[in-house]
């Protein structure tokens, strides 16, 4: 506290106000294999589309679809899960191998000053998926575009339909032809008076032991030839590929004529699919040329220092990393020797440059258990990185036995139990319950792998798989259930609290669920719910219902409930987060006191919403002795009566005789 020197008035603010937060209680957690996305790197996803648009399709290799789907099921409830896609044997394509970029950090750590081995460009995530891209650099005005000198006047007449041009040269130095070239006829030599007008082809084929080009119309989807006659001694006007996506040539920057830093830094670059497994349509297939293009990136700079007319960086490598979803700069064309230096003068001039396409990415959708492990193990770390819901995804994990089972779901209770702010929802491995004649055999099958797995208060178990329609691959299959029980949960958080059960007919509904791997019995829910499985029932005329509310702990206890773990995990998250405010504070009854007035009020929200009975908080002389506080401790005892989840309902219906009061025989 401040002294008053001479005599004033000192104003000084004193806040209590502080309050218990809010706490997320909704946010899933899973890793696995994926077709394309960051790799070992936590990503924020919101949405089904988004999980497409980052992480690909389901994949029917290793039954990778299990993963995607556990995904997009929990998506159906909530709206944030973070992703983790897993290491394994997995290459990105690049433009002469694969090799392995795991996400942007690893880049600039490792690959943004160039990997000359792997060529100029790499596809920006791990996967087959990347060897469908195409890349091409157009770096002049003539390599845009060219009147060809008088060596390429064709060779006599071509007739209407011809779709090949006999010329003189295909392949003279600066003047060469290249497979994609758009090419139009002239009868001058600059260019102005066509001689086939409003028609273009593009170059499919080059052969230039006879000088012959293949052509076709330009974007036709028939791949028509010549539209008219082409006169002798017409001139061919060449045009780059994707010349008509730009406003103009590649030439000189404002940036560096303002600066003194040479001519031609400018460049264009176009990303597109050359198989049509990206966008549906094929760079190589009559018609298909713009619509195949993924990416346009415009008069970029080739000198490092390059800015726009807003000052941010403009060159082509640090453009590309910034606003590219499918590929990473990795070298400068060989062609281009000067491309990359801060010079005063001419960049090279060089031709199209075309990539058709990137190769060597390979997928790897066949986890192992440490594959696995090692990428649960990016959401342990509680302070960086806040989930309340640990998917399990494929039942089995790297296999499909009780044994990998009980591996993969140990490693889950171990994540859960060390963050101590989340629970873990598993199913049963595929082959227990899909495929299985009879219901019994398949409850057994289940009891028996889950009987391996550790009890822990921090897991919930369910019954099994559902079928559903797979739109992506247009077909039906089944699909673990743990992305959905834990989705029932953010659901719950959202038309409840998160300490109400999440079963049940109000709250308990699968989505999008046609029928279940199996469909348990009376008797058979009750041998699962005996060995702390939570069964999901197909009830008739009432859709697909979770049926359980237990935890996987063995022993009868309050924690054995989902409701309770949860309410606790609630009450712990949102308490520990307001006590860091008492932190470097004295322990004193002043200090003690501002915590109860913290807590109390808060248990007692959560009491009027029917999470608790009854609570008590002690924080005052009686725990927090002189011993504790000389090793610098502040302890409060914080009791809490749970409400519980009604699991068993008894009706009574008791006939009485005329004559008789109710009062009689009731009581």
């Amino acid at each position: 506290m401040s002294f008053l020197v001479s005599p004033g008035v000192n104003v000084r603010e004193i806040d209590l106000t502080n309050v218990v937060p809010a706490v997320a209680t909704s946010i899933g957690a899973i890793a696995g294999a994926f077709q394309k996305g960051p790799v070992s790197s936590v990503v924020t996803v919101t949405s089904e589309e988004e999980l497409l648009k980052i992480f690909g399709k389901p994949q029917t290799t290793g039954n990778q679809f299990e993963t995607f789907f556990t995904a997009a099921n929990f998506l159906q409830y909530a709206d944030n899960l973070k992703v983790v896609r897993a290491e394994s044997a997995i290459l990105n394509a690049g433009a002469n191998s694969g090799i392995l970029i795991r996400d942007d950090d690893h880049y600039q750590a490792s690959f943004d000053t160039g990997q000359g081995s792997h060529g100029e460009w790499t596809a920006r995530t791990a996967g087959t998926w990347g060897n469908s891209i195409g890349v091409q650099i157009c770096a002049s005005s003539t390599a845009y575009e060219q009147v060809l000198g008088a060596s390429y006047l064709t060779v006599g007449e071509d007739a209407v339909g011809s779709t090949s041009i006999a010329v003189d040269d295909v392949d003279a130095s600066g003047e060469a032809f290249n497979v994609g070239d758009l090419i139009s006829f002239y009868s001058d030599s600059a260019g102005s008076t066509p001689v086939d007008e409003y028609n273009e082809y593009e170059v499919t084929a080059i052969d230039t032991s006879s000088n012959v080009l293949t052509i076709r119309l330009k974007d036709d989807p028939n791949g028509a030839g010549l539209q008219n006659i082409i006169p002798d001694n017409s001139y061919i006007k060449r045009r780059w590929k994707f010349y008509d996506l730009f406003d103009a040539a590649p030439g000189t920057s404002d940036w560096a004529t303002a600066n003194g830093r040479g001519t031609n830094d400018e460049l264009h670059v176009v990303v597109y699919d050359t198989t049509g497994d990206i966008t549906g349509f094929d760079n190589d297939v009559a018609g298909q040329r713009t619509s195949s293009v993924i990416e346009v990136f415009a008069a970029m700079s080739k000198n490092p220092n390059g800015k726009t007319a807003q000052g941010s960086t403009n060159y082509y490598p640090n453009v590309i990393f910034n606003q590219s979803t499918f590929i990473y700069w990795t070298d400068h064309i060989s062609a281009g020797s000067n491309w990359g230096t801060d010079t005063t003068s001419t960049y090279t001039d060089v031709i199209p440059i075309t990539i058709d396409s990137l190769t060597g990415g390979t997928d790897d959708y066949a986890l192992t258990a440490g594959e696995y492990e090692l990428a649960y193990d990016k959401f342990e770390d509680t302070e960086s990185l806040d989930i309340n819901l640990i998917l399990g995804g494929r039942g089995g994990g790297a296999g499909d036995t009780a044994s990998t089972q009980d591996t993969h779901h140990t490693m889950l209770i171990a994540l859960a139990e060390t963050r101590r702010d989340c629970v873990a929802f598993m199913s049963p491995y595929r082959s227990a319950t899909v495929g299985v004649a009879l219901s019994s055999t398949a409850t057994q099958n289940v009891v028996d792998a889950f009987n391996l797995v550790p009890s822990s208060s921090y897991a919930v178990f369910d019954s099994g798989y559902k079928y559903m329609f797979d739109k992506y691959n247009d077909v039906f299959r089944f699909v673990p259930l743990n992305g959905d029980i834990a989705g029932l949960c953010a659901f719950t958080d959202q038309v409840a609290d998160s300490f109400f059960s999440p079963a049940g007919f109000n709250r308990g509904n699968v989505r999008g669920a046609v029928k279940l791997s199996y469909n348990p019995t009376k008797a058979e829910r009750d041998q699962l719910y005996r060995a702390r499985i939570n069964p999901v029932t197909n009830f008739p005329g009432q859709g697909v219902v979770l049926f359980g509310d237990k935890t996987a702990l063995t022993k009868p206890s309050a924690f054995d409930r989902i409701n309770v773990r949860r309410l606790f995990l609630l009450l712990e998250k949102a308490i520990a987060t307001a006590a860091k405010f008492q932190l470097f504070e004295f322990n004193d009854e002043f200090t003690r006191a501002q915590f109860r007035n913290l807590v109390e009020p808060f248990l007692r929200d959560i009491q009027g919403r029917r999470g608790i009975t009854d609570f008590s908080v002690v924080a005052d002389g009686t725990n927090n002795t002189g011993e504790v506080i000389d090793r610098n401790e502040f302890v409060a005892d914080i009791f809490i009566k749970p409400a519980r989840s009604i699991n068993f309902i008894t009706l009574n219906f008791i006939a009485v005789r005329t004559g008789v009061s109710f009062t009689e025989v009731g009581g």
